[in-house]
C-alpha cells in the first residue's frame, strides 16, 4: 500500500514540474487525443479477452494571436525550408480496436489497431508567388495507422491496489506516402503512420481510497520512434495522467482525470533554406547546402487538459446476454494549457467507446 501511494505521489510531482516547462514548440500535422481507459491498462483475469472499441475526434486549429507560418520538411528533396507555408487546420478521427488478453492473472498481451480519417489544410509556398499569398492545399487520407503490441505485468497485485508495468512496440503499418491536392507527398508529420518501429514503455497504478466506491489511478508512458526511410524521425513522447473514479450506482461511474503530454522536437535529414517574404515571387534561398540531421523548428509541443466523463455498466443497468460484461463510456478532453508556438494546437476532443469481456479459456482450480 505504501509503494502504491508513493508511486502516485511521484507521478503527481513530475506532472507539476513538467507543466512549468516553458521552452516548447508545437508540432505541424496532427496529434491524437489521449486518455486513460482502465480496461486498456489493466490486466484481465486468466483466459479473459477484453475488447475495446474507441472513437476519438481530435481537432487542431490556430490559437488567437498566431499566424501559423512554419517550415516545410521536404523529405523527397532533402530540404528544410524555413517560413515556407501557413497551417490552417487538421481534424483527425480515430477508430481503435483494442484487444487485451489475460495470459495469467498477472500477465497480459495487448494489441491496438487504429483506423484513421485525417483532413488537413495549409497554404503552400508563401514567398514563391508574386500575385497571391501562396496556394491553398488540402490533404485527406483514410486507413490503418501504426499498430501497437504490448506485454504487461502486474508487479504489485492486491485487493485495493495494483501496479502494472508495460513494454511494447509500435509497428509501421500506417500509410506514409499519401499525396496532397497539389500532387506532392505530404511531409511525415501529417501522414497516418510514422514509417518506422517505435519503443513503448508504461506504468499504470490504481488504489481504492474507499473500497468499491472511490478509486485513484495514474498512468505514465514513453514512446521513442526511429528514423524512417524518408530521413524523418518523430520526437519522443511523454505522457502523464492522473484521475479519480467514483461509483455512484452499480451501473454509473463518474471519472475525472488530468492529462499531460510533452513531445520533443522532430528531426529530418536535409539542407537548410529560407523562404522569401510573402508575395516576393522568389525561390527559397539556401542557407546551408549540407545535408545533415537537423532539428525541425516548430515541432514538439506541450499540452495539459482536464477530462471529465462517465461509464455505464450495461450489464448492471439491463440484465441480458447481450449486455453482460459490457460497458460504454464518454469523455471530453478540455485543454487547460497549450504551447503552440505560432502553430496548430489541439482543441477540445471527444471520446466514445465500449468495453466487453469474453471468457475464452476457463480457469482451472
Amino acid at each position: 500500500m505504501r509503494f502504491a501511494s508513493r508511486t502516485s505521489v511521484f507521478i503527481l510531482v513530475v506532472l507539476c514540474v513538467l507543466s512549468l516547462h516553458r521552452e516548447v514548440r508545437a508540432s505541424c500535422g496532427a496529434v491524437s487525443c489521449f486518455v486513460v481507459i482502465g480496461a486498456q491498462q489493466q490486466i484481465p483475469q486468466q483466459g479473459v479477452l477484453t475488447v475495446n472499441g474507441i472513437y476519438n475526434y481530435t481537432p487542431m486549429r490556430l490559437l488567437n494571436g498566431t499566424t501559423g507560418v512554419i517550415p516545410a520538411a521536404d523529405q523527397a528533396r532533402q530540404r528544410l525550408i524555413l517560413g515556407h507555408h501557413q497551417e490552417v487546420r487538421t481534424i483527425t478521427q480515430t477508430y481503435t480496436l483494442d484487444l487485451n488478453y489475460g495470459v495469467t492473472d498477472r500477465l497480459a498481451v495487448e494489441f491496438t489497431l487504429p483506423y484513421l480519417k485525417r483532413k488537413h489544410q495549409h497554404i503552400d509556398g508563401l514567398g514563391e508567388s508574386a500575385t497571391e499569398a501562396g496556394e491553398p492545399v488540402n490533404f485527406s487520407d483514410n486507413g490503418i495507422g501504426d499498430m501497437r503490441v504490448m506485454a504487461k505485468y502486474n508487479v504489485l497485485p492486491a485487493l485495493r491496489y495494483n501496479v502494472v508495468m508495460g513494454f511494447g512496440l509500435e509497428l509501421p503499418t500506417g500509410d506514409t506516402r499519401a499525396r496532397d491536392s497539389s500532387g506532392q507527398i505530404l511531409e511525415s508529420s501529417g501522414q497516418l503512420g510514422r514509417g518506422n518501429v517505435g519503443l513503448i514503455g508504461s506504468i499504470y497504478q490504481t488504489f481504492e481510497l474507499i473500497p468499491h466506491r472511490l478509486s485513484q489511478f495514474a498512468f505514465a508512458s514513453y514512446r521513442h520512434s526511429f528514423r524512417n526511410r524518408d530521413g524523418y524521425q518523430f520526437g519522443d513522447e511523454y505522457q502523464l495522467n492522473v484521475g479519480l473514479n467514483l461509483v455512484t450506482t452499480p451501473w454509473l461511474v463518474l471519472t475525472n482525470q488530468f492529462n499531460y503530454r510533452y513531445l520533443t522536437h522532430d528531426n529530418v535529414t536535409a539542407n537548410l533554406e529560407q523562404s522569401a517574404a510573402p508575395l516576393a515571387g522568389e525561390e527559397p534561398a539556401v542557407i546551408d547546402p549540407r545535408v545533415l540531421d537537423r532539428r525541425v523548428p516548430n515541432t514538439g509541443s506541450t499540452y495539459f487538459a482536464y477530462t471529465p466523463g462517465f461509464q455505464l455498466d450495461l450489464g448492471q443497468l439491463v440484465k441480458s446476454p447481450f449486455t453482460e460484461a459490457t460497458s460504454m463510456y464518454f469523455m471530453a478532453q478540455i485543454p487547460l494549457a497549450r504551447e503552440s508556438n505560432n502553430n496548430l494546437a489541439q482543441g477540445t476532443s471527444f471520446i466514445f467507446g465500449f468495453t466487453r469481456s469474453f471468457q475464452l479459456v476457463k480457469h482451472r482450480t
